[in-house]
Parts: C-alpha cells; sequence; structure tokens
C-alpha cells in the first residue's frame, strides 16, 4: 500500500516503522507545517491514509480525506461532536473511514471482556464501579478516548450509571473516570468493581506504542476494496 501519515509525531512515526516493515510505502507525511500538501494532485498517489494528530485538527483532515477520494482511518480522540457530520459526509462521498478510539489489539479484546464484566455485575448493586487511566503528559484529551469507549460500554449494562464524570465523584447515577498525566506512560487504563468485601479489577496496560501501530497499520490493510464506516470490531472480526 501507499500510505500518507497525517501526524507524524512519535505516533505516526511508530506507524511508519511497522508499515515499511510490512513492505507498505509511506508516500506523504503531513504535519502543521505541510497541511496544503494533502491535495487532489498528490490524492492520486495514496491508497489509504493514517490519521493520529489532535481534537482540534482531526474533523478537518477526515473531511478533506473523504473530499479527495482517500480511505482514512482515524486514531484521534475528543472531536466526535462533529461524528454524525463525518458520517453524513461519508456516506454522500461513498468513502471509507475507519475509527476506533485505539488501535491496539489487545485494547480492543479489553473492550469485549469489559462488556461482559459488565453485564455480569449489573445484578450486583452491592458494587461499585469506577476508572482510571494514566496516559503521557502530551496527550491532550483527559479522558481519553479509550476511557470513554470503556464508560459507555459500561452504562449500556449497568443502568443505573447514567453519565461518566472527569475525576471524583459521590454522586450514585455518575461512573468516575480518574485520569492521570505522567511520564513515560503509553496507556494505562483500569475498570474496578469494589464492594464491603472484595474487589475486582481488569486492566491493560500498554508497553509502547508498537501495539497502537500495529494495529493501525491492520486497518490500513483492511481497507483495501472497501466502502463505509467501519470500527475494529469489524477489523478484527470480533
Amino acid at each position: 500500500m501507499k500510505i500518507a501519515l497525517i501526524g507524524y509525531g512519535k505516533m505516526g512515526q511508530a506507524i511508519e516503522q511497522v508499515a515499511t516493515g510490512k513492505g507498505h510505502e509511506v508516500v506523504l507525511k503531513i504535519d502543521i507545517d505541510n497541511a496544503h500538501e494533502l491535495n487532489s494532485e498528490n490524492a492520486a498517489k495514496i491508497d489509504v491514509a493514517i490519521e493520529f494528530t489532535g481534537p482540534h485538527s482531526a474533523f478537518n483532515n477526515v473531511m478533506k480525506c473523504l473530499e479527495l477520494g482517500i480511505p482514512v482511518v482515524c486514531g484521534s480522540t475528543g472531536w466526535l461532536e462533529h461524528w454524525d457530520e463525518v458520517k453524513t459526509y461519508c456516506e454522500k462521498q461513498n468513502g471509507t473511514l475507519i475509527y476506533a478510539s485505539n488501535y491496539s489489539i489487545g485494547v480492543n479484546l479489553f473492550f469485549e471482556v469489559n462488556k461482559y464484566l459488565a453485564g455480569l455485575m449489573k445484578s450486583h448493586a452491592d458494587y461499585s464501579v469506577s476508572m482510571e487511566e494514566i496516559h503521557h503528559t502530551q496527550k491532550k484529551d483527559a479522558p481519553s478516548g479509550t476511557a470513554i469507549t470503556l464508560a459507555e460500554q459500561i452504562m449500556e449494562q449497568i443502568v443505573s450509571k447514567t453519565k461518566w464524570v472527569n475525576g471524583e465523584t459521590t454522586a450514585a447515577n455518575e461512573l468516575s473516570i480518574i485520569s492521570e498525566r505522567t511520564d513515560p506512560a503509553p496507556g494505562t487504563h483500569k475498570v474496578k468493581y469494589s464492594s464491603a468485601v472484595d474487589d475486582i479489577e481488569i486492566i491493560h496496560t500498554a508497553h509502547n506504542r508498537q501495539g497502537f501501530a500495529g494495529g493501525a497499520v491492520l486497518a490500513a490493510e483492511f481497507t483495501a476494496g472497501k466502502k463505509g464506516i467501519y470500527s475494529m470490531k469489524e477489523v478484527l472480526g470480533l
């Protein structure tokens, strides 16, 4: 595949390493200084774009890719207030979009474990549920997109929790997410159920960025010959 990397920070560099190691070619690297190079002239030589920037630029980057007919894999979080607009435009353009709050294969398996455990716990009111997440200090959004995904999965099962909050809470209907930023920390997510007699915890800890990068490249490979909107659930066949 011929890949455009939109965002060439630490994650973009990790994706490049994985992609070239698998025989793919990175034909364009876009950062804040050369955004104008994401244009119709360069689009002709791009099979797929992988977008890892930030909450303030992701929406425009995704829309530009769809406008140019470039399949796009987006891993930026914190921009989903625009999701309905992106979804509508992707369908109008007959485009291809994969979005995930986390591309790590391990995290996506963790999502399935989280849903299953929440389903088991929903009838046990003696347990209270809370969450923690730790990331590096360069991460701009808090809580993380992964933590929000986990929280939404829990709230689908445990209906007494009607919203998540960033920080401690004493409200019975709120799900607490404690966000910590420290270096170096690629990402840790913990879900904890506590009662007077015991605790139950599930934890995913990333050791480096390779897991995220590998999943993003796998998603890019998945776009070949496809139209529509997908998630890592489809990519991994979960």
